[in-house]
């Protein structure tokens, strides 16, 4: 049975932990269970209730899903690519629309990364120094430099909700001095992003970097906390470290980061690894991985992952899964093993809907856990339950 559990808002108050934001943003946590949140996010275009996870739509489009179809199955908030739409379709083009959200059709929350991350993996053309990256694009081979202010102004053109700052990404693999350069770097383009900041109406995520090592994540938590962010990403995991390091990293987060701000896991998307990082105070999360896995087939479900090419499921008459209450698993795996086969294009857009759905409910079913002090004892039941007949 869970402890510690409390039914305020980690800022003291309601209204102490809404004086972090300014209008139009507030975020309070609305109940907590050991470190666990459930809290609410509003912004311009909608409240946001957390833990929650965010489909990305990397070039203004979650793949195969329609924004209506978004929306039906509960998404709250969608993510944009800055690099990738700077490319394609262009700043221009987004901004004439009136920015992403008439652009895409999309009426909610969007955040908007900083491109980093892309040109951070374009390892053998870039070259960084402390005034920002110069780059080959992966579009037409052309040579662009990414500053902190040109990062800045492309998201307010883009005209998303939440926008974040530049930051260098150090791999796994790199040494203890190129993580800590890395994070040297992060804290003057932080910085720098504050600095030329020009919209009201965008509210700009401070991003810890540190790999795995706890002095530099303590270090760069440090410098962020000075500039006083309405908000802070845990950035640099979920790219080649070990699980165990990542989540040493995440609670160490929890204890430096204020308990009044929300925070934001930067790539996670597996079921288990949610349940994880919300035990540990995470609030936001996105990952490529449910839609990503749709295209090869595979669907998430309460009892773990199921691969439909397998088959042994040719001739199965049951539902994808029993507990879900989305429109493809009206369908039997049957049929929907059929689809895949047969690479038909309502495999992709019947599986990307399933797990998106699945995920969202997640979170959903994690908020209620944490508003009545069970977090702890239903996640330990997900996670027996998933490992049943995960096929990964």
């Amino acid at each position: 049975m869970d402890t510690g559990r409390e039914r305020r808002s980690w800022g003291g108050s309601g209204r102490a932990a809404e004086a972090a934001l300014k209008p139009p943003f507030s975020f309070v946590v609305e109940a907590a269970c050991h470190s666990a949140r459930a809290g609410r996010l509003r912004t311009p275009h909608g409240e946001v209730p957390t833990p929650c996870f965010m489909p990305v739509g990397t070039k203004a489009t979650v793949k195969a899903v329609a924004p209506r179809t978004l929306a039906e199955v509960g998404a709250r908030v969608v993510l944009a690519n800055t690099y990738h739409l700077f490319f394609r379709p262009g700043t221009k083009i987004v901004a004439a629309h009136g920015g992403l959200h008439r652009f895409m059709g999309w009426d909610g929350p969007i955040l908007t990364d900083s491109g980093g991350f892309q040109v951070f993996s374009l390892a053998e053309t870039r070259k960084v120094d402390d005034e920002g990256v110069e780059f080959t694009s992966v579009y037409d081979g052309s040579r662009h430099v990414f500053t902190p202010e040109l990062v800045m102004g492309i998201q307010e053109a883009l005209g998303a909700d939440v926008v974040m700052c530049l930051d260098e990404c150090a791999p796994a693999t790199v040494g203890r001095e190129r993580v800590a350069a890395a994070v040297e770097r992060t804290s003057r383009w932080a910085g720098t992003c504050r600095a030329a900041q020009t919209r009201s109406d965008q509210l700009l995520v401070g991003i810890v970097q540190g790999g795995v090592d706890a002095d530099l994540r303590r270090r760069s938590a440090a410098a962020l906390l000075a500039l006083d962010f309405p908000a802070y990403a845990i950035g640099g995991l979920s790219v080649g470290e070990r699980g165990g390091d990542m989540l040493r990293v995440v609670e160490q987060m929890d204890g430096l980061l204020p308990r009044d701000r929300f925070r934001y896991f930067m790539g996670i998307g597996d079921p288990l690894g949610i349940l994880d990082v919300v035990e540990r105070g995470v609030d936001l999360f996105d990952c490529v991985l449910p839609t990503r896995l749709a295209r090869t087939g595979t669907a998430f479900t309460a009892n773990g992952r199921l691969n439909l090419r397998n088959a042994r499921f040719a001739e199965d008459l049951h539902p994808l899964d029993a507990d879900c209450d989305g429109h493809c698993c009206r369908h039997t795996r049957a049929y929907l093993r059929h689809l895949v086969n047969q690479k038909e294009i309502l495999a992709l857009v019947l599986l990307s809907e399933h797990n998106l759905r699945f995920l969202i409910r997640l979170c959903a079913t994690a908020r209620r856990a944490i508003v009545d002090g069970r977090y702890h004892d239903w996640a330990a039941g997900v996670r027996a339950r998933f490992a049943q007949l995960d096929e990964r």
